[in-house]
């Protein structure tokens, strides 16, 4: 259904098509720069915010830098006042104007784009919250990154979190993305296993869970090495051959490493996360890595100390960073930057971004500047999308952090709770299924709620609880948001909207609070486009969570004798349901209609 308001100027960087707020803010735009010349309609839209308190839209007069007293200029917009189909009252506060708007196109339109974008999108596919902004453009994203024969511990669980949310993010808005796990495959770890395989490897226990069986494998030897300092030089010697290419040493990593990444490719489904494409340390070509070091070279910014070769970058704060050890052997540092390199060539990305934790901002900093005085013309192009730590995140028996324990652990919690209602609990089709995801979306609504540079302490009781801002919180209000269908057959399926009255929603504080949070929406995706934090849309999914929850005792659908409110009513539950969806697939959550 097309809007039915009255034309507006276009202004640049909005799209009222995809964003109906964004024609309520070029009305108010309008009204000021028609009122204040020579400000532009553009200037005056800069200088729309949103309003606190109750108030729809605020405009700070100061900021516009235009002679006279603010008090004359808002006396200039006010004077000849009339009321629209945007705008219903102006307040003057100090250097403030204060814009609430018509409450009855706010509801009408915002409910109309939400179900056009979900159900009649011009791409077939739901698009309400969604941009073309990164149109044409595309994205390199290296993320969760495990180490193969290390276990697949927190630190790469909030890499995989942060980075699957920019992944859909990035796509939200309009970009190609291409995500890569760049997986530890290499280095003399390898050469560990491989010299304590003999002893200690076991190929029943290998096709069972290559991931745990090679970690337990280093876990042994590593302790035998701690006893044996041959251990340590055989490892490195194995390790040698596999970088001089020797088939023989090669032979078993490359079956270690396919099985490993079978094994991945489960965990993260789990995860809902998949990759575009797996590729690892073991893949940067060995000419890359000379070409950069050469590069360094001729620029001079390589020394030999005891045979290893350094960079210096004392001049830039950022010490001195090793690129080859004097055995030859490269070193990771080595590998990432002909790793970029590489990348160039085959994706001439528009930007590349590495989402690691905020331990490793020196070594990106090393890496990033080396990349820039090599004065590659892209250099500029990469990003570091840092976090903090996880603290104390083990087994509730407090021992080791494999990530399958925690969600084995975090469902069985669940599915425990989920018994306790026999009544819901009999009519779920696969509780298991249902008790992994809520225990999952636990797990990832408690690493993504506040921002990302902060530590966390892993909290159990907290993430599983029912009760406050969690992820179970979360579930339960979508699943209880798609009951409404279940439990009103009568009123199914709703007709056009063109056929909706919403006119008796307008007299409700609450149908309005939840009509502009849901219009909010589309800011709230660009605004995550540029700070890269997904705590912003875990916000609003709870503010969005909290407004319906407030409304359930008032705006009633069951038992509601009028049948034209009752639909309205519904319509509005049906359209909150569809964007705290689209909000929480944003943020990799699969969304449930029962539990």
């Amino acid at each position: 259904m097309v809007s039915s308001l009255p034309s507006l100027p276009s202004v640049l960087g909005t799209d009222p098509s995809s964003c109906i707020l964004d024609a309520f803010r070029t009305a108010i735009a309008k009204r000021v720069s028609d009122a204040l010349p020579p400000l532009t309609i553009d200037q005056a839209y800069a200088g729309v915010d949103y309003g606190k308190k109750g108030v729809d839209f605020t405009v700070a007069l100061p900021r516009f830098r235009l002679p006279g007293r603010p008090e004359e200029l808002a006396q200039n917009i006010i004077s000849d006042f009339q009321p629209d189909d945007f705008v219903s009252s102006i307040t003057h506060d100090k250097q403030f104007l204060h814009f609430q708007l018509n409450t009855t196109s706010l509801i009408r339109e915002v409910l109309n784009q939400i179900h056009t974008l979900t159900y009649d999108s011009p791409t077939g596919k739901p698009s309400y919250g969604t941009n073309t902004s990164g149109a044409g453009k595309k994205l390199v994203i290296e993320y969760s990154s495990p180490n193969i024969a290390k276990s697949f511990h927190v630190g790469h669980l909030r890499s995989t979190i942060i980075g699957a949310f920019l992944d859909n993010l990035y796509k939200a808005c309009g970009w190609e993305v291409v995500s890569l796990n760049y997986l530890g495959d290499w280095g003399t770890q390898f050469g560990m296993i491989a010299t304590g395989f003999e002893k200690y490897g076991s190929q029943e226990d290998l096709e069972t869970d290559a991931i745990k069986h090679l970690y337990d494998v280093y876990v042994k030897v590593s302790k035998d090495a701690d006893s044996d300092p041959n251990v340590k030089v055989e490892a490195a010697k194995w390790f040698k051959r596999m970088e001089d290419g020797d088939e023989s040493a090669l032979a078993n990593w490359r079956v270690w490493r396919e099985m490993s990444v079978k094994k991945y490719i489960e965990e993260y489904e789990r995860l809902n996360v998949s990759f575009k494409v797996y590729t690892g340390e073991s893949e940067v070509g060995k000419e890359w890595q000379d070409r950069a070091l050469e590069r360094l070279q001729e620029m001079g910014l390589i020394s030999d100390v005891e045979g290893a070769k350094l960079v210096d970058l004392e001049k830039w704060k950022l010490g001195k960073a090793v690129l080859r050890k004097a055995n030859g052997t490269s070193i990771y540092l080595t590998r990432d930057l002909g790793g970029a390199i590489e990348r160039w060539e085959r994706y001439k990305f528009d930007k590349m971004i590495y989402v690691v934790a905020s331990q490793q901002d020196l070594h990106l900093s090393q890496f990033f500047k080396m990349l820039s005085l090599m004065e590659f013309p892209w250099a500029g192009r990469l990003e570091h999308v840092n976090y903090g730590l996880v603290l104390g995140m083990s087994t509730r028996k407090g021992t080791a952090v494999f990530l399958d324990q925690i969600i084995r652990e975090a469902s069985s919690v669940m599915h425990e709770q989920m018994k306790r209602n026999e009544v819901k609990y009999s009519n779920i089709e696969d509780p298991e299924m249902v008790a992994r995801e809520v225990g999952i979306t636990g797990i990832k609504i408690q690493d993504m709620a506040a921002k990302r540079i902060n530590n966390y302490t892993f909290n159990w009781d907290r993430m599983l609880s029912f009760e406050g801002d969690t992820g179970p919180y979360l579930q339960y209000a979508h699943v209880r948001l798609t009951s409404m269908e279940r439990k009103n057959p009568e009123l199914i399926p709703l007709p056009p909207p063109s056929q909706i009255d919403t006119s008796s929603l307008t007299s409700s504080q609450h149908a309005r609070d939840i009509a502009i949070l849901l219009g909010s929406y589309p800011d709230v995706v660009k605004t995550a486009l540029k700070t890269h934090e997904p705590s912003g849309v875990v916000t609003f999914a709870f503010r969005l969570a909290h407004a319906i929850s407030s409304a359930w005792e008032t705006l009633i659908v069951k038992g509601e004798e009028d049948a034209a409110k009752a639909r309205a009513r519904l319509w509005l539950y049906l359209c909150a349901r569809d964007v705290l969806g689209a909000a929480m697939r944003l943020l990799s959550i699969r969304p449930l209609e029962r539990m």
